[in-house]
């Protein structure tokens, strides 16, 4: 069976509930699971274009990602 978007957003909670337990760390804002998640998904997207400039033979393709890398790269550093 598929997993829809109902069993992430009950993952997030039991995620959540975890993470609040954990004695010695305050539980995190919104805003900080907004930015936490947007930080992940930013990450995640900068190893899949390194994966495909490993794999990049045509220079114009390799141009464009190198730029969607430093694109992503500025994006990163903002967060920060």
């Amino acid at each position: 069976m598929a997993r829809g978007w109902e069993s992430k957003s009950i993952e997030d909670q039991q995620a959540a509930a975890v993470e609040a337990r954990k004695p010695g760390k305050p539980p995190m804002t919104p805003e900080q699971v907004r930015r936490q998640k947007q930080h992940d998904g930013l990450t995640l997207s900068r190893k899949h274009v390194l994966d495909q400039m490993r794999n990049a033979h045509n220079p114009s393709h390799r141009k464009m990602l190198e730029q969607a890398l430093a694109d992503l790269d500025h994006q990163l550093n903002r967060l920060s």
